[in-house]
């Protein structure tokens, strides 16, 4: 399961498809429907927010809203908690810069390999934005993070 920290926008087409598919999975854990995934690191920082499926909810709803921008139709139905009018709104999660750095990294590398067309409209990136969701902070690779 890899849950990006990353803005969206910089994933590719099967990246951003594999993104929604797991953080439907994520959303599954989370509402106890599933027993798959139940100790999965990425769901540290989910778990630590006073509202999880809320805020798993805001990580799909910004998956989506990438994905209509490239004209898919990800079935937004699918959000257990998504945002929007009458819901409290949820509080962005810190991620640190290293932990940023490190998926910049692995994610080039994939497109590099997968989608070098992707790679190269990248290349220029000078600041990595994170996923909506989340709020960059300085610090080392987050300790969830598997080595």
């Amino acid at each position: 399961m890899r849950l990006w920290s990353l803005a969206p926008g910089y994933l590719d087409r099967q990246g951003l498809t594999a993104c929604w598919r797991e953080a439907l999975l994520a959303q599954a854990v989370l509402a106890g429907r599933t027993r798959g995934y139940r100790n999965h690191p990425q769901l540290v920082r989910f778990r630590a927010t006073p509202d999880p499926l809320a805020a798993v909810g805001a990580y799909l709803d910004a998956v989506a809203a990438e994905a209509s921008v490239r004209g898919y139709a990800f079935d937004r139905g699918r959000i257990l908690e998504p945002p929007g009018p009458g819901r409290d709104a949820v509080p962005r999660i810190p991620v640190t810069d290293g932990q940023l750095a490190l998926e910049w990294e692995h994610l080039t590398a994939k497109l590099r390999v997968r989608s070098p067309e992707r790679a190269a409209a990248l290349a220029g990136v000078q600041v990595v934005e994170p996923h909506p969701l989340f709020t960059a902070v300085p610090g080392p690779r987050e300790a969830w993070e598997r080595a």
